[in-house]
Formats: C-alpha cells, sequence, structure tokens
C-alpha cells in the first residue's frame, strides 16, 4: 500500500527551525536566479480538452463577469466609479486576462483592457494607484508621501500588480515597467508610516504576492532599492516562513477553531502564504528557507490533506477528516503558490502537488458552464445542499455547499478563473541554459526561441494525459536545433520508457526531472510512456483512496440535480445521489490493488471533453461491502470508526457488491475516502 506520506517525502528536513533571516534580510541579499524561467503569456497555447475548458470559461462567467455579476457591473471602481474598488474587480482580471492572451481573443482583450488603461493612466504624481479614494473624492486631497494615510488598503494593489505583470508578459507594453517603479518607489518611502497592515490583516496575510511582483520588476531592472522594498514588505507581514518551520502553527491549527488569530488559519491566507518561503529564498539565496517549506508543507498535508490533493480551508485549517470543506479561492491560490515555488526552486515535489490538486480537486467545483461555483466542496461529498455541514464558516443562510454564482462569499466567483488558465500558462518553463523544460502535463503548443543560437522550434504536445500516461513530443523547427528538453517524471510513475522516433531512448525512474541534451529535427516524435498502475493510500480517521496515474478516484453516484432560489444569494442548485453511497473496500482489495481493481477504458478524450459523469473516459471496478450503520448525521458522512488495523468491525453486508469508480474531477456527488471491510 502507498501511504500519503510517500506523496511529500522530504529530505533534508530540519525540524522546529526558524530561518535566521525570516525577518531580517542579510545587509548583501545574494539574489537568486530561478531554477526555471517563466514563458511569456501566449507563448503555450492550449489544445484538444484543454483548450475546450478555456473556451467554455470564456463563452462563461469568466468572459463576462463584468455582465452578470452585480458587484464588478455596477460603477466599477477600477473604471473610476463609486463601486467596487477592493478584490473582486482584481481577482476576475487575474484570471480574465490570462484567458484573453492564451485564446488570442480579441474581444476578451479590448474588454480586460479597460480595465488596466484607467488604471495605467490613472496613477497619482507620487506613484500610488488604484480606484479614486475616499479622501480624494469628497476632500479633494491629493496622495503623496506626505499623506499616504489618505490612501487605501495594500490589498487589492497586490492583485492588480499580478494582473498588470502578466499583461507585461503577453504585450510588453511600455507603460507598465515605469508605472511599477514609480508605485514601489512610494511604497518605499511610505511603508514605515503606513505599513502593510494599515488598513487590514488580509494585506498583512498576503504580502509575499506584493513582494513576488517586486522581485519580478527587479529582474527586469536589477535596481538594488526593490530587493530593500522586498524585504521591508516580507518583515510587515505574517511571518509564514517561520510558521511554517517551526510546525506549533500547523499543530495549534489543527486543534484551535476559535476566532482567536483565525486569520492565521484562513485556508486562502495559507494557500498564498505557501509562496513566501520561495520568496525569501529567492531574494536571499538561503536554502534554510526551502526547508522551512519542506517541513510546513508536509504537517500541512499531515495534519490538514485530504485525497483529491488539498487541505481542509473551510474557512480555516479544519483537519483531514473526509466530512471537512475546502474553498475554491483555497485551491486556485495555493496552485499560483506552486507554479511560482516550482519556478523558483525547480523541486519535484510541488510539481506533484500541483497536478494533484489540478486534476482532482478544482474541476469538481464549477459547473460544466462554468457559470455556478460551490464555496466549499468535501471530500466525502454524499449530497449538495444548503445546510451548515462541519464548517467553520458555516453562514446563517446554509449557501455554502451548493452551486451558484453567488453562493457562499463571492471572492470564489471572481477568483476561480485564475486556476485553469495559469496552469495553462505554467505548463513549459525555460531553462538557463536556454532550453524548455515540460513540467506538468496536458495538450498544448509551445513556440520559443532557444538553444545558443535562439532558434525557433515549435512543439506540439498531443495527450490524452490525466487518464492515459502516453505523452507525444513532435517538433517543428526550420533545421537542426540544439538544446536540452527536460521531462518530469512524476513520483507516482515506478518507470517511464521515453522513445524517439520509435526507437528506445531511456528508461527513467520516478520521481525525477530528465535532461535530454541532443540536436533536434523537424518532424522529430519524442514519446513519453509512464505506465498507471492502480494503488491505494491512506488518509484521515483510517480511510483509504483509489488512485491511477495522477488521479484519485470516487464512486460513481447517478446526479439528481435541483434548481433553488435563495432571496440573498440567488439561483442555486442541489445535487442529491441516486443509488447507495455506503460501501467499505475490501480488506483483500486495498492489499492487492493491481489484482483487484479492473481498469476500463471508456470514451476517449475528444476536444469536447467535458469534467462530468458523461465524459469520464476511465473508470475503475472493484468488489465492495455496504455498511448499513454508515449513515447521515447532520448532513453528513462520519467516516465509521475502525481498528487500527485499518479495518471497519462492525455489520456489514453478507454479500459482495461491484462498485464503479470514475476520476474524482468528474464527479459532484460521491465517497472518495473509503472505510475497509472484511
Amino acid at each position: 500500500m502507498r501511504f500519503r506520506s510517500t506523496l511529500f517525502a522530504l529530505t533534508s528536513i530540519i525540524v522546529g527551525f526558524t530561518p535566521a533571516n525570516a525577518h531580517h534580510s542579510p545587509v548583501t541579499p545574494v539574489f537568486k536566479v530561478p531554477a526555471y524561467r517563466e514563458l511569456p503569456l501566449g507563448t503555450v497555447k492550449p489544445r484538444g480538452w484543454l483548450l475546450h475548458q478555456l473556451q467554455i470559461m470564456r463563452d462563461g462567467s469568466s468572459g463576462h463577469l463584468d455582465e452578470v455579476h452585480n458587484k464588478i457591473k455596477n460603477d466599477n471602481g477600477w473604471l473610476g466609479g463609486k463601486g467596487d474598488g477592493w478584490e473582486e474587480t482584481p481577482y476576475w482580471l487575474d484570471g480574465a486576462v490570462p484567458l484573453a492572451y492564451l485564446l488570442d481573443d480579441a474581444a476578451l482583450k479590448q474588454k480586460v483592457l479597460r480595465y488596466i488603461n484607467w488604471t495605467l493612466d490613472h496613477q497619482r504624481p507620487s506613484g500610488y494607484f488604484g480606484p479614486i479614494t475616499q479622501a480624494e473624492r469628497e476632500k479633494n486631497i491629493a496622495i503623496t508621501v506626505n499623506n499616504p494615510q489618505a490612501g487605501e488598503d495594500w490589498w487589492p494593489k497586490m492583485v492588480m500588480l499580478k494582473v498588470l505583470q502578466q499583461y507585461y508578459s503577453a504585450t510588453g507594453d511600455s507603460r507598465v515597467l515605469p508605472f511599477m517603479k514609480k508605485y514601489f518607489q512610494y511604497q518605499l518611502q511610505v511603508l514605515k508610516k503606513c505599513p502593510i497592515g494599515q488598513w487590514t490583516e488580509w494585506a498583512t496575510s498576503r504580502g509575499a504576492d506584493n513582494a513576488l511582483v517586486v522581485q519580478w520588476l527587479y529582474q527586469q531592472t536589477k535596481d538594488p532599492s526593490l530587493l530593500e522594498l522586498a524585504a521591508l514588505i516580507q518583515r510587515q507581514s505574517y511571518p509564514w516562513t517561520t510558521w511554517l518551520g517551526n510546525r506549533n502553527w500547523v499543530i495549534d491549527a489543527a486543534t484551535q477553531q476559535d476566532d482567536h488569530q483565525w486569520m492565521h488559519r484562513h485556508g486562502v491566507n495559507v494557500a498564498m502564504g505557501l509562496k513566501d518561503p520561495a520568496v525569501n529564498y529567492q531574494r536571499t539565496g538561503d536554502r534554510r528557507y526551502l526547508d522551512s517549506l519542506q517541513t510546513g508543507f508536509h504537517d500541512l498535508m499531515t495534519l490538514h490533506g485530504l485525497p483529491m490533493g488539498i487541505f481542509s480551508a473551510d474557512e480555516d485549517l479544519h483537519g483531514n477528516a473526509p466530512t471537512q470543506g475546502t474553498e475554491l479561492c483555497a485551491i486556485v491560490e495555493s496552485m499560483f503558490s506552486l507554479e511560482e515555488t516550482i519556478g523558483i526552486t525547480g523541486d519535484i515535489r510541488y510539481m506533484d502537488a500541483l497536478e494533484r490538486m489540478t486534476f482532482n480537486a478544482l474541476p469538481t467545483q464549477t459547473t460544466d458552464d462554468y457559470n455556478n461555483k460551490q464555496y466549499f466542496q468535501i471530500a466525502n461529498q454524499v449530497q449538495v445542499k444548503k445546510g451548515v455541514f462541519n464548517f467553520s464558516l458555516p453562514f446563517e443562510r446554509g449557501m455554502n455547499n451548493v452551486y451558484g454564482l453567488r453562493s457562499g462569499y463571492t471572492c470564489c466567483t471572481s477568483n476561480m478563473h485564475q486556476g485553469w488558465t495559469k496552469f495553462a500558462s505554467h505548463l513549459w518553463y525555460g531553462t538557463p541554459d536556454h532550453g524548455l523544460a515540460a513540467l506538468t502535463y496536458s495538450p498544448n503548443e509551445v513556440t520559443a526561441k532557444v538553444g545558443k543560437q535562439q532558434q525557433a522550434v515549435t512543439i506540439t504536445e498531443e495527450t490524452a494525459y490525466p487518464f492515459d500516461g502516453q505523452v507525444s513530443f513532435i517538433f517543428q523547427t526550420a533545421g537542426t536545433v540544439e538544446f536540452p528538453l527536460q521531462l518530469r517524471i512524476p513520483s507516482w510513475c515506478h518507470e517511464a520508457v521515453i522513445t524517439l522516433n520509435g526507437q528506445p531512448l531511456r528508461r527513467e525512474k520516478g520521481g525525477q526531472v530528465v535532461t535530454l541534451q541532443r540536436a533536434w529535427k523537424d518532424k522529430d516524435q519524442l514519446v513519453l510512456q509512464m505506465p498507471m498502475e492502480v494503488t491505494v493510500s491512506a488518509w484521515g480517521r483510517n480511510s483509504r483512496a483509489v488512485e491511477r496515474g495522477p488521479l484519485v478516484y470516487a464512486l460513481k453516484l447517478n446526479e439528481r440535480w435541483e434548481k433553488g432560489q435563495d432571496e440573498h444569494e440567488g439561483e442555486y442548485f442541489s445535487i442529491f445521489p441516486e443509488g447507495p453511497w455506503n460501501y467499505g473496500l475490501l480488506e483483500k482489495a486495498v492489499k492487492a490493488p493491481v489484482q483487484s481493481f479492473t481498469v476500463h477504458q471508456g470514451k476517449p478524450v475528444t476536444n469536447d471533453f467535458v469534467w462530468n459523469l458523461e465524459h469520464a473516459p476511465v473508470s475503475i471496478t472493484t468488489s465492495a461491502k455496504r455498511i448499513p450503520a454508515w449513515q447521515l448525521v447532520d448532513d453528513v458522512a462520519p467516516q465509521p470508526v475502525t481498528t487500527r488495523e485499518g479495518t471497519y468491525k462492525g455489520q456489514t453486508a453478507a454479500e459482495e457488491e461491484t462498485i464503479t469508480l470514475v476520476p474524482y474531477g468528474c464527479t459532484k456527488v460521491r465517497v472518495v475516502a473509503f472505510p475497509v471491510v472484511r
């Protein structure tokens, strides 16, 4: 049996370590060249099912949120109005901008450019930017370095900086770098008067996002004052690096669910804070920051991890019981933190983790048309309905578990759009030696200049991954092009086979990134074959999950959808299972998964694939027994008590039944964390 800890296996962990420079950067920072270089936005073009996913988003809420979501639609502050001037408009743009350039969609580009142009055109002489403040509007006060208190919250500006960074990556607009430089000069001058937490604790929680863009600008300009600013922001922000490395924080978060320091364990804050050690490492070159990240990520997933690859966050960290929820914002922000961490560190464990949460946790939490989202998903989600469930933030109206445009908090309505878009743009990275690295897999095409001579190459990646383990790379070049190509061999893969033009090239063990240094020719076809075996992993409350490749599989339950209307939050959907759900996996199957689980190939993964039951291309069958006493309690299915050996000792049905499992991401109601029976 493969246990959860192997997914996040650690090396060189220093327990209880606090980096010496967690709060104070060295006098002479040593900026670390990233392990990988992010490619300009638009370099990677999604294809196949991934392209269809982005097209669905464009045609749905991602492309039209400003038309259907009143908070953004009405008198928007980021267009000079009195409406939303906080996080939701930048959140939406943080996904809509990369979507526009990944699809090269003229209409969406024009739409997002309205907000970008207004922001760039209305920077104050002092460097301050953002919506017109109350002081400016009502008192006609100019915001300068002498009266920064007349400004407003730092936090939404951090998101808009990410938007502008992506926009510059796609277009090279000459206005962006001077704009950022001027704003960061303003920040450096006024943060001692108006620290990061001047207005809200959200900014204190999320300072790493600010520092990340500051350090990105440093790479463009080499202005040393930017490193001074990044260090200052980190000192004024939550010490996520210290918390992750010292362990007490994540343990305390598992035991406390009161209102004392709840922002320290707020799931989305944690998701954003995951990048903090990598950002500190980039600025200082001190590898002890990476030890803190390894320790903290391992602890987080051990104490709060769920089978679909994400931690509980409903809204706080809430342990590893399969009945706990996870906020959609926590998933997309964790993905972004991992994408940035991968680029800075080159550590494969975060590549594996990114794929796991992307292909499992992300797709289940939105409807097929991408117009409705679920604020909290549950691992063992045997029904979707109004209620309080086991969430640390239940809401009086009980709308956190249903699917709706405005159900729960609407931060996720605006923020969910960055998940698939940034994943698509980070499928490839550039290497320091003028090569390319394929670190996560999906159908796409990349065009870049490579090698010492900077010759153009286009590589078309054809694959049904993550449902199939074969990935083909087809090269288009004007001639012979020599450059290094890096391929990730996932940790779940026992041994991969690499062929070139039909001939064996290499065999490689999983858990590494391999480099193929050679002269590539036009029409070369490189094939990476990663055999997928069924395995079983252990999770909270002695439960077991069935896996194959990067996918986790859940009990297939037919779905009955019901539409409802809430007075405050509008139209929503409840979903109920048809058929029994209270099954336990057989102990003999768990001990011998290869022999006991049968894989069935269904519909091929075509260009119109959607993450739902109808399109599930792979299923797994096995024998199981029902557990009559396993029933709903207060709307959730608490895990049956098992022995330390991992088996349920209560009464089970006498007869075995055949159950069908499908990819978790294709389900809305399911069981994924199973008890084990004899």
